[in-house]
């Protein structure tokens, strides 16, 4: 492993009602800084897939990671792999580790994969859907536990809350029902100056080629 990471996003997405400050390679930039560890920003064209972008992410898909030899792909996995890294991430005592490991892989497996469904169906016009019962029961659950706690492990930030975040933070997750408690979870996680400096780098990367017009 090096030093210095390397994160592979996309060369350009609308700016206007697109997904500019939502494409996952912000999760990865955002643990970075979390971490305090140095990234390069490379880039695969949105408009056309290469084999070489199939070889490193077989759906075509972004992000991806280079570690020195090690190649990850999926944005949880390259999120743990950052995570591990350093502390201000991941506890190093065995039962936080676990802990944000579970949450980690709930936010994925229990949330997101209901949430981005949904929210994918709903911009197509879809009346009923079918998954509207399950999404706000995921969120009422999720509500609930976070009017009883600060944070997902213990009493500290993790990688876990990094990841929950982003997935609630989409403007039609956001504005699903009356949460009171997600919404200042969401807040107190967007404050941190690490989303900050992530998320302001992910959109001046894309207005930056809408700058040039390429």
């Amino acid at each position: 492993m090096t030093d210095k990471l390397e994160i592979w996003t996309l060369d350009w997405v609308p700016m206007t009602n697109g997904p500019a400050g939502f494409v996952r390679d912000l999760r990865l930039r955002w643990a970075c800084e979390e971490a305090g560890i140095s990234y390069d920003v490379s880039t695969v064209p949105l408009a056309e897939k290469t084999s070489e972008h199939f070889s490193r992410q077989p759906f075509g898909q972004v992000p991806f990671i280079k570690d020195g030899e090690i190649e990850i792909f999926e944005s949880g996995a390259c999120l743990l792999h950052i995570a591990r890294k350093n502390e201000n991430l991941m506890p190093g005592d065995p039962v936080g580790e676990a802990e944000t490991l579970q949450w980690t892989i709930a936010a994925l497996n229990s949330v997101e994969m209901v949430s981005v469904p949904w929210w994918f169906l709903e911009i197509t016009g879809a009346k009923e859907n079918g998954l509207t019962d399950w999404l706000e029961s995921r969120l009422s659950h999720i509500e609930g536990l976070l009017s009883e706690r600060e944070w997902l492990v213990s009493d500290r930030f993790t990688v876990a809350d990094l990841l929950l975040a982003d997935v609630l933070r989409v403007k039609k997750i956001r504005s699903f029902g009356d949460r009171p408690a997600s919404e200042a979870y969401i807040q107190r996680v967007t404050d941190r100056p690490a989303f900050q400096k992530a998320h302001t780098a992910q959109m001046a990367h894309f207005q930056a080629v809408d700058a040039t017009g390429n």
